[in-house]
């Protein structure tokens, strides 16, 4: 972009320009201390590598009002290699350039130096290891790394709480690289989707990139307000929630991990189109987590014992990046437990129970989501947090989303009665889009922008009959 096309000024938001002087400090004490690290690394004279950040290069100094990334670290009280491993996370999106004097060549060995960690992403952009990370932190000193190792560990603050993620690299090799157990000095750094809806909300950077072939991520351009759903079916799905924003202080500081399992798994129930896959993804939405839908198809091997490894695989992912697992067609693995005929039955019943185990160990929330709710057997109906049910909606509900799926842009027939199609269709919310979607494009082909009332009772017809039900 030309200078002469950037935005005035007082055309960007304050917190956006503030936050720029907070990560413009941030960002010039990382480029120090990648220069101090390099210096002090190959000067023969230097003493044993000394203790980075803090000594030599200390933190700027933060305004608790400079903006929502000072905020965001003034409220976590991250100390200065806390802030450091943040920075160099953010460091690819903000200032590719910064990274790249770590991809200099070892003269002996004609490569990059193994101890920088560099990796070359997308477009040539390196990407930060926990082995750069290691390098920054502690230089050749062992005791120092196993202190940086120790700080990036899975089971630590950084990751436990969900704000810096380590993860395979994306791409076709992430799933081998998953197989074979990367090493965790190999794992990219990349600040998790819920640190950067919260520290960043202006500049909505990209969450990192999906790397499970096995699930794939699902979006929504709807908002909460956007769902029609009966008070009972909404309070349940604020109950998942709260639990998402309060789950660290009931199993911990409450003490109620020793009570109940580290997640949460929810069944969704009702017939299509009636908000179990938006319902999902908007709660991921509000609490900064990426849905990920599980497609069973390449979970599921013929081959015995690689559908346990691949749901090891699939869970090791989703609990690195956060992400709430959901399944769909529930009862394809969740239905009656078949008889144990012969060893095909029997290993069919093994992988749902390891399944089973998968879920009740997940430290997250795993989503369920079937039609057909008396398909499940009522011992895993047992061991689930909520069952959800997303009936039918009502006339009054139907005519809300009759009303509310119309495009602003279409103008309606005289003719068209909504009240009358919500009291005479019992329909869900996905059939009455797909009605008006047809109309729509009837609409379109004219060239009148009007919708008209034969082409919704058209689309209507359409829709009940692949259903199997009569006009």
């Amino acid at each position: 972009m030309k200078p002469a096309d950037l935005p005035p000024a007082d055309l960007v938001p304050a917190e956006i320009r503030i936050d720029a002087d907070t990560l413009e400090a941030e960002l010039e004490w990382l480029a120090q201390v990648i220069e101090l690290r390099l210096r002090h690394y190959f000067d023969d004279k230097a003493p044993a590598s000394p203790p980075l950040p803090g000594t030599l290069a200390p933190p700027p100094v933060l305004d608790p009002a400079a903006g929502p990334y000072a905020a965001a670290l003034l409220r976590h009280a991250f100390d200065a290699t806390e802030r450091l491993l943040m920075v160099l996370s953010l460091a690819p999106q903000l200032r590719p350039q910064l990274l790249d004097v770590l991809a200099t060549q070892n003269a002996t060995t004609q490569r990059p130096y193994t101890e920088f960690g560099a990796h070359v992403g997308a477009g040539g952009v390196l990407m930060p290891t926990v082995e750069t990370a290691c390098f920054l932190l502690a230089g050749d000193k062992l005791a120092l790394r196993l202190e940086a190792l120790q700080r990036l560990a899975p089971q630590q603050r950084l990751a436990r709480d969900d704000l810096l993620l380590a993860r395979p690299p994306a791409g076709p090799d992430a799933a081998a690289a998953s197989a074979a157990g990367a090493t965790l000095p190999s794992l990219l750094l990349a600040p998790s989707p819920a640190f950067l809806a919260e520290a960043l909300p202006g500049p909505a950077l990209p969450a990192p990139a999906e790397h499970s072939p096995m699930a794939s991520r699902v979006r929504t351009g709807l908002r909460w307000d956007d769902l029609v759903l009966p008070a009972t079916t909404l309070a349940q799905l604020e109950d998942i929630q709260l639990w998402l924003a309060h789950r660290h202080r009931l199993l911990h500081d409450w003490g109620f991990g020793r009570r109940t399992g580290p997640g949460h798994v929810s069944l969704f129930h009702g017939p299509s189109g009636t908000g179990k896959t938006l319902s999902a993804c908007l709660i991921g939405d509000r609490c900064g987590r990426e849905v990920h839908r599980v497609d069973l198809s390449l979970v599921v091997s013929k081959y015995i014992g690689e559908t346990e490894k691949n749901l090891a695989r699939l869970f090791d992912a989703a609990e690195r990046e956060g992400w709430i697992l959901f399944f769909d067609e529930a009862d394809a693995l969740f239905g009656k437990r078949t008889s144990v005929n012969d060893a095909h039955d029997r290993y069919a019943n093994q992988e749902v129970s390891y399944l089973l185990q998968r879920i009740e160990a997940f430290d997250g929330v795993v989503i369920l989501a079937t039609n057909l709710r008396h398909n499940i057997d009522d011992a895993f109906l047992r061991r689930f947090q909520s069952v959800v049910q997303f009936p039918l909606p009502r006339p009054p509900e139907r005519l809300r989303l009759w009303r509310e799926s119309i495009p602003d842009a279409a103008r309606l027939d005289p003719a068209l009665d909504l009240g009358r199609l919500a009291q005479q269709h019992e329909l869900s919310g996905g059939t009455i889009v797909n009605v008006l979607r047809h109309a729509c494009l009837r609409s379109l082909g004219r060239g009148d922008d009007v919708l008209r009332a034969e082409d919704v009772d058209e689309g209507v017809r359409r829709e009940l009959l692949k259903e199997g039900r009569a006009l």
